[in-house]
């Protein structure tokens, strides 16, 4: 709502603004029963490493947190649940002269604004195949990476993180672009970003979870106001999608220091209502929550499963 002065003079709503993550998704949990919130990470200092040469003659990696498609997990197609059995807890990485069938039904997008129907939203191999082909960026890496999306901070720092650095320091990189999808992912990818800056590579950050990224820390931020799981632009908007990436290699570029953050002028939608939605537990009924608490529960069974059979 805005008040009637506010619309005397054109204020936006006063929903129009970022979604605070970390406060609705803390008392969403409390909400549904849980004890003590998260402890999401958090520092003060951020490291920065400007690009060493011109983009165009530099090698460029992506790093995702969306999932190799796997048959036998259950539906992860457009539209599909949250499927914890879809859930990674190595490393990977895999060819970028390849295309690939990556999902994200294994984290907490926006499930009721996107669908995941549009593989470009969230995992812009293509667009920077076409801006290695046109001298935009000096090359693509042969590889990407996969980040698994971790609640533990330990499994994250001592174990993902290192690996991700181990694989594009062993690959000559010289810039990442990293690319998250849920909550976690966005605090996952912040993590990784820190740890490839201290390391000699230049990062960037395209996310939709805006307070979670800085309340972590990182070098460089491109934040899109949009649903989580569409961080890399609109589904089946071409458009917006190389608006969106291309922005993203202007900030890599140009960031003056650490804690950069720009954000597009694109919006989602011509009424930000949307906002409202995710996790949001003054807008359930209490039949609402323990259905979710159950869904929740069965989720945690389910992941974990998955986690010992991986020998996490």
């Amino acid at each position: 709502m805005t008040s009637e002065r506010g619309r005397d003079f054109g204020f936006a709503a006063a929903h129009d603004a970022p979604i605070p993550y970390l406060q609705r998704i803390r008392d969403y949990y409390q909400a549904l029963g849980y004890g003590a919130p998260y402890e999401w990470a958090h520092y003060s200092e951020v490291p920065f490493h400007p690009l060493e040469k011109p983009l165009s003659r530099s090698r460029v990696t992506l790093i995702t947190t969306a999932a190799p498609y796997q048959p036998d997990k259950g539906d992860q197609g457009p539209g599909a649940p949250y499927n914890a059995a879809a859930k990674f807890y190595a490393v990977y990485s895999g060819d970028t002269a390849r295309d690939h069938d990556l999902r994200i039904s294994h984290v907490a997008i926006d499930r009721k604004h996107t669908t995941a129907e549009d593989l470009a939203t969230y995992f812009p191999l293509s667009g920077l195949r076409q801006r290695a082909a046109s001298g935009r960026i000096g090359s693509l890496a042969s590889r990407f990476h996969g980040a698994p999306t971790n609640r533990s901070h330990r499994a994250t720092l001592e174990v993902d993180c290192p690996e991700i650095v181990a694989r594009c320091k062993a690959a000559g990189v010289d810039a990442a672009i990293l690319v998250p999808n849920c909550p976690v992912c966005h605090q996952t990818v912040s993590l990784a970003a820190r740890m490839l800056e201290e390391n000699g590579i230049a990062t960037i950050v395209m996310g939709c979870a805006k307070d979670i990224v800085e309340h972590v820390g990182v070098p460089r931020f491109l934040f899109s106001d949009f649903p989580l799981g569409n961080a890399a632009g609109r589904p089946r908007d071409p458009e917006s999608q190389a608006y969106t990436l291309d922005l993203a290699l202007r900030v890599l570029e140009t960031a003056p220091a650490p804690r950069t953050t720009v954000q597009s002028p694109l919006t989602w939608s011509a009424s930000p209502d949307w906002k409202l939605d995710y996790s949001n537990a003054e807008r359930l009924t209490p039949e609402e929550i323990r259905r979710r608490r159950a869904e929740f529960d069965k989720g945690k069974t389910q992941a974990r499963s998955v986690r010992e059979a991986a020998g996490g």
